[in-house]
């Protein structure tokens, strides 16, 4: 790989076609993210002003098939990480089953702590706190109200056979709206979510939890 190019003079042709203008790689942290995090993160990167971080997102609907998230997760790395100083896996578990963090460990990046995003949206520490009784709420968080559809409804199927709602949610007495931002707008069509299911409505406004306190450790 060439290097950066000396000042006033552009890289080649293919190295643009390929990487657009190479980052030095002086203080540069690459975040790996679920791209169901995306506007959490340059929301902070912005309020922030953590212009040395840079945001490569993998398809949110890899939560649909969590068995695929290590190996795109580890091809994204391998794939970037010769042009930052670090790299930063902005995924919990997310169901891959302890799968993802000891690829990490094998390959030498950090990862957020914690089962999924309500956890640490919430807060880790909060959310093992509420779980110890609350065995029977499904969460959302801001993403998965703005695309409830397409991430709940339409995936269990309850668009083409709403009998199924019984089935799948029986066992569940609230949703539990854990919102990222003070938004009226999402907390009206969360409770929708909510008589969609036919559950109880609960919100707690968490902000971005451990999302912001491991990414700022990390700045």
């Amino acid at each position: 790989m060439t290097g950066p190019a000396a000042p006033g003079k552009l890289p080649s042709d293919a190295v643009l076609s390929e990487t657009g203008l190479e980052p030095t790689g002086r203080g540069r942290i690459l975040l790996i993210a679920c791209g169901a995090l995306a506007r959490e993160i340059m929301a902070l990167k912005t309020r922030n002003g953590w212009d040395h971080m840079d945001l490569k997102c993998l398809p949110a609907n890899l939560h649909l098939y969590p068995e695929k998230i290590t190996d795109a997760v580890v091809a994204a790395v391998e794939t970037h990480r010769h042009a930052y100083d670090r790299v930063f896996v902005v995924y919990a578990d997310c169901g891959t089953g302890g799968l993802l963090q000891a690829a990490c460990a094998r390959i030498g990046v950090d990862m957020v702590p914690g089962p999924h995003c309500y956890s640490f949206f919430e807060g880790n520490a909060a959310f093992d706190a509420h779980s110890e009784t609350e065995f029977d709420a499904f969460y959302l968080t801001d993403f998965l109200v703005r695309q409830f559809d397409a991430f709940v409804w339409k995936p269990m199927g309850l668009d083409r056979h709403p009998q199924l709602r019984d089935m799948l949610f029986g066992n569940y007495a609230k949703l539990v709206y854990l919102a990222q931002t003070d938004d009226p707008a999402l907390s009206q069509k969360a409770q929708l979510c909510a008589e969609r299911l036919g559950l109880a409505y609960e919100r707690r406004l968490t902000g971005y939890g451990d999302l912001e306190t491991e990414l700022r450790a990390r700045a």
